[in-house]
């Protein structure tokens, strides 16, 4: 007997990630996510997922060091990324970047595991470095060097828009990149551990992840979102979206999660932010619209937002295009790629599942002037 999408078939032994979907629960390595959003750094949360544990103050530095001196983008990927077509989607230019990585580096077959470790850093480190460049070369823009006295956040946002950011707009970023980093077996992080239990080299088994995160149906709720807060453009319009959207039998994008039964644990950080920013920019608007469609959405179908419906209108604040969206995403599960492929690669076995033939029994194969 097959499980449709695999749902809940449990296909690997992993101690990185708990996600407990009935209780709305989420922890890395065993810290619930409302500690670590509240306390930590996209540093030190990529250190613990990579490590297992929390670092002190001399591993963090010089974790976060590594991370500063890794983020420059060698010059072949970033010649390559100059002679994409600006029409290209982003997540197709992210996916041949990274795999463009793979060829600058002289390393990227060696899969011990301090190589494979050291690799991780500088896949952290360089994906939002190669994200800005994608966006801002589309836009005739000339990529930026990375500031290495800024954190990752700071930096990632510098990068992108070519200001200093404000100190909310780099704890958003922050707050985005940790809440993204690690979510289980999803189906990119799952690709990722398919991919590299073959013994392929590190590169492979992440652009195999962006690949998966490229797909709608895993990485592009929170565009979808955006698309309709500027659709309603108005609170006064919402009640007219919801009732059209039931009565055509759409879906309300950013409603309802694959895992969770009640309120997904990392909404509540990213409605916050929304606020601030919204009153930061003096522009409450598209913060006004979720807070009422969220309200009626709930009513209507009783299914909470998810962490994608407030990502919409907080990364709007932040001047981030829909259109990089779900490269932003890929930007934070670099982490949890990575951990994940290192967790396989430490007691790795193929991953090999069976089919459940539904096809013709055996039978005789049939002439052609007979057929």
């Amino acid at each position: 007997m097959s499980t449709k999408g695999l749902k809940g078939i449990i296909a690997a032994d992993s101690s990185i990630c708990k996600v407990n979907g009935l209780e709305g629960r989420l922890m890395y390595r065993g810290y619930n996510i409302h500690e670590l959003a509240e306390h930590s750094s996209f540093e030190e949360v990529s250190y613990l997922l990579l490590k297992g544990e929390l670092p002190n103050t001399e591993q963090l530095t010089t974790f976060s060091k590594m991370l500063a001196d890794s983020r420059e983008i060698p010059a072949s990927t970033l010649e390559l990324i100059k002679s994409f077509p600006n029409d290209i989607p982003p997540m197709t230019a992210l996916r041949t970047a990274i795999s463009a990585l793979g060829m600058a580096d002289h390393d990227a077959e060696n899969n011990d595991p301090e190589a494979n470790f050291e690799k991780s850093i500088g896949l952290i480190a360089r994906l939002s470095s190669v994200i800005a460049a994608i966006h801002r070369v589309r836009h005739g823009q000339e990529p930026l060097a990375p500031k290495p006295e800024l954190s990752h956040a700071g930096n990632y946002m510098w990068q992108l828009n070519g200001r200093d950011p404000s100190a909310d707009e780099t704890k958003a970023m922050d707050m985005i990149l940790i809440l993204h980093a690690e979510h289980g077996l999803n189906a990119s992080t799952f690709a990722a551990r398919v991919i590299i239990a073959t013994l392929t080299d590190i590169y492979s088994a992440v652009t195999g992840a962006i690949g998966a995160l490229k797909g709608p149906l895993h990485g592009g709720a929170n565009v979808e979102v955006l698309k309709a807060l500027h659709k309603i453009d108005d609170v006064a319009n919402v009640a007219k979206f919801v009732e059209d959207v039931r009565e055509s039998k759409g879906k309300f994008m950013g409603f309802g999660h694959a895992v969770y039964q009640v309120e997904d644990p990392r909404a509540a950080h990213l409605k916050e932010l929304s606020r601030r920013l919204g009153i930061e920019k003096g522009e409450t608007k598209w913060y006004d619209i979720s807070i009422e469609l969220e309200s009626q959405v709930k009513e209507a179908i009783n299914k909470n937002c998810n962490v994608d419906f407030y990502s919409a209108s907080l990364q709007h604040y932040m001047g981030i295009p829909g259109d990089i969206f779900t490269c932003i995403f890929a930007a934070s599960r670099i982490s949890g790629w990575c951990a994940h492929i290192l967790e396989q690669l430490s007691n790795n076995k193929i991953i090999r599942p069976s089919a459940n033939y539904i096809g013709s029994e055996e039978r005789s194969y049939v002439q052609m002037s007979e057929r």
